[in-house]
């Protein structure tokens, strides 16, 4: 009979766990509050999910180095530290955004802010661990608030959205079960570093290599999908599309970098276990997924989908940093997307901006370029916005995301992949076609009908004006601060191991 094992709470250290706590206290504490007083109004909601935010962040920011929690399975390293405070500050940038417009109703319910925190729990658990059960969780956790996210927006397509991601979810999750399983078969563990030192000593044995290679492409198939990757990529548009604009901006952010992190930790280890199917792969996946997306951005109608199918090339453009796996290829991915969030949900805010129930301008879209003509002359100061992010999203420089593609393409060529870095800089040239023709109907073209500005420009709110002041400011003055962002980061990435 086995005895009982004494576990004490010290080597617990329950306090890795505090981040993901506070944000599940935090949703069940906005939905005890609704069933006590309904119909309270949203700003109290707002400020409470903002408030919560800001205490996990600071939760957060405590941590400064490795430590495992909880049985083992938790692991707050550099890069949980890294993500954590990324996908915090990108909450914070688009939780007041609900203060803007009674006109999309899935921000007056309590259940979106709860569900908001639960998701976010999720996101947290996956990126704090390097447990495969526990990264599964934190995946089917977030993912289905998120599926109920999108769904809330209350229009026909955002329900036809909201089903294709869960049923693309679904074949996701299934995938990621069975490359667990595999691994689990082959090494005896879910942990990834006992799944590595028992890969290292068995790869010789015969049909090892194989069984290795089938859970790795899985699992690389799962996040295929949540990364939206060539050939997974296609439910991307047609969810952005039908999800509020400002959901989509945090959809291509949040979640996709989380899931960038998971990546780093699984495929780096089988970069460096040698299974070189795996590195030649995720490359070849991420060239086809950036020039695909590019050339399918080009003859879109619709800002919101050029916006969709320019966040799927991003995705491609990062996921090489992920097969480069070296400190500065992290380094960059962490760099582009603490970047890239600004001027993404930036971009999609000016969306929000600019939106109106009815579809004036296209009977098929709610956002077509032509809405957008001579908006320098209805909204000289929103169009002089936008333009800036169209140009920073295009790698112009000196604005944010240019310096998050040229220490990606310096990644590669440091590492001997001359000619990625050569693809690289090809597909930002071609992605520049399609972010000036967004410009050059800004400010080129005459408004394509007369109309009054108040029905399809409205009023901005402080907390919008706010949003959008420090999307501006992050994208501008980047340049003064990019080395110190660069330090920062590169130390978090190299006391993790990366």
């Amino acid at each position: 009979m086995l005895e009982p094992v004494n576990v004490s709470l010290e080597s617990l250290n329950l306090a890795t766990l505090m981040p993901m706590l506070i944000a599940v206290a935090g949703g069940l504490i906005i939905l005890t509050i609704d069933l006590i007083k309904e119909n309270l109004d949203k700003s109290l909601y707002v400020m409470l999910t903002i408030l919560i935010i800001i205490i996990d962040l600071g939760s957060v920011v405590g941590f400064h180095g490795n430590e495992k929690g909880f049985f083992d399975l938790m692991l707050i390293d550099g890069l949980s530290i890294l993500t954590q405070i990324i996908i915090l500050v990108g909450s914070m940038l688009f939780i007041p955004l609900a203060l803007t417009s009674k006109r999309f109703h899935e921000y007056s319910y309590p259940e979106f802010f709860a569900l908001f925190l639960f998701m976010l729990a999720g996101l947290q658990f996956m990126t704090s661990s390097d447990n495969l059960i526990l990264i599964f969780i934190g995946l089917e956790t977030s993912s289905l608030a998120l599926y109920t996210l999108i769904a809330l927006h209350n229009r026909a397509n955002s329900f036809e959205a909201s089903v294709k991601y869960f049923t693309m979810g679904a074949l996701a999750a299934g995938f990621f079960a069975m490359g667990s399983a595999i691994l689990y078969g082959l090494s005896g563990s879910l942990e990834l570093g006992q799944i590595a030192e028992a890969l290292q000593l068995r790869m010789g044995e015969s049909g090892v290599l194989a069984l290795t290679i089938g859970g790795a492409g899985f699992l690389l198939s799962a996040f295929a999908f949540k990364l939206s990757l060539f050939p997974f990529h296609t439910w991307a548009p047609d969810v952005y599309e039908g999800a509020s604009a400002p959901l989509a901006g945090y959809m291509s952010i949040v979640p996709k970098l989380v899931a960038f992190v998971v990546s780093v930790r699984i495929f780096e280890m089988f970069i460096k276990l040698n299974v070189e199917w795996v590195q030649t792969t995720i490359i070849i996946l991420a060239v086809i997924t950036m020039t695909l997306a590019n050339i399918m951005a080009l003859v879109q109608k619709d800002v919101k989908r050029m916006l969709a199918y320019s966040s799927i090339s991003h995705a491609g453009f990062v996921m090489a940093a992920v097969a480069i796996a070296t400190t500065k290829a992290n380094s960059a991915i962490f760099l582009y997307y603490g970047l890239f969030m600004f001027t993404n949900i930036g971009a999609f805010t000016m969306l929000w901006v600019s939106r109106h129930k009815d579809k004036v301008h296209h009977a098929r879209f709610d956002h077509p370029y032509e809405k957008f003509a001579g908006m320098i002359h209805i909204m000289p100061m929103g169009a002089v916005v936008m333009a800036l992010f169209m140009l920073s999203l295009a790698g112009v420089p000196p604005f944010s995301v240019f310096w998050g593609k040229v220490y990606i393409m310096s990644s590669a060529v440091d590492s001997g992949f001359i000619w990625l870095a050569i693809i690289m800089g090809i597909n930002s040239a071609i992605s520049a076609y399609y972010y000036l023709k967004l410009i050059v109907y800004m400010f080129l073209r005459e408004p394509t009908r007369e109309l009054n500005i108040a029905t399809v420009y409205y009023n901005i709110s402080k907390p919008l004006m706010t949003i959008l002041g420090l999307a501006v400011f992050a994208t501008v003055a980047t340049i003064f601060y990019v080395d110190p962002l660069l330090e920062y980061i590169t130390h978090m990435v190299k006391i993790s191991g990366y």
